[in-house]
């Protein structure tokens, strides 16, 4: 295992396991880009409500990497979702990108309503078929509203993006993607940070000598969990990247794992104001 391991979608698709988010990453969106890109990133995690797509798409034109080298994902919004303008939203993101596809196309909340979230993912179904998207998932969806997609959808999600750190591990939405084959990936992968301070993390990070964070993402790693911590700072995305020269025994990743207090660090799903 190594920076270049990836996971494959159940479309055959291959998704690198670690990968860079930009979300509140603003006008650092470009250098951190190009950082993680300089570092042997190859997989970068933004959304249209983020307001970077642009930034992300010159910083991958300008590292001159074969953009066929880079996995790109990004998100449809609520509103175009509401609107019935998934396709424009699509266009509107790849021409903020300079680029003519995304790997990876998600749902970025689900709406209350089911059948809005399976109008628009039917709409994205036709996307994928024209090329404009190689994968299509979601993201904070709850095993309800999977449950609820499967009912109009034509394709299961390729991927699930969720809330997952060591005090929200979001077990059972992880045990359910498992046993439907889509993949798990964590957003707030280090809880905001809230994990730097954890004495039990700290103990495992002397051992190893590494730092919390690079414990932890070694944790979703081992768990099979495609992870996307965000950094602005050039020293702290290369760091996050060292996570491939060592391994957590089973009792230490049960230790992480006992960290469950189930306190988020964003909305819950069934409660996020959209």
């Amino acid at each position: 295992m190594d920076i270049s391991t990836t996971v494959t979608l159940n479309n055959g698709v291959k998704i690198p396991a670690l990968g860079l988010g930009v979300f509140k990453s603003g006008k650092d969106t470009y250098t951190a880009v190009r950082a993680a890109l300089d570092a042997g990133y190859r997989h970068i995690d933004t959304a249209m409500i983020y307001e970077n797509e642009a930034q992300v798409g010159k910083a991958v034109k300008d590292s001159r990497i074969p953009r066929e080298q880079i996995f790109i994902t990004t998100k449809l919004w609520t509103d175009d979702m509401r609107s019935r303008k998934v396709p424009q939203a699509l266009e509107t993101s790849l021409k903020l990108l300079d680029m003519g596809y995304t790997d990876l196309y998600l749902i970025h909340w689900p709406l209350r309503d089911a059948k809005e979230n399976i109008c628009a993912y039917l709409e994205m179904e036709k996307l994928l078929s024209h090329g404009k998207t190689r994968a299509l998932g979601v993201s904070n969806f709850e095993p309800h509203h999977l449950d609820e997609l499967a009912q109009g959808a034509g394709l299961l999600p390729a991927v699930n993006q969720i809330e997952s750190n060591p005090y929200m591990p979001n077990t059972s939405v992880l045990e359910y993607c498992a046993r439907r084959g889509i993949a798990a990936e964590a957003w707030s992968p280090l809880a905001r940070g809230r994990v730097v301070n954890e004495p039990k993390l700290n103990l495992l990070a002397s051992k190893y000598n590494k730092t919390v964070p690079q414990i932890v993402i070694r944790w979703h790693l081992q768990r099979g969990i495609i992870v996307i911590p965000k950094s602005i700072k050039k020293e702290r995305i290369i760091e996050n990247s060292k996570v491939f020269d060592f391994e957590l025994a089973e009792g230490e990743m049960a230790l992480v794992s006992a960290l469950d207090i189930n306190k988020r660090s964003g909305s819950h799903p069934d409660e996020y104001k959209y």
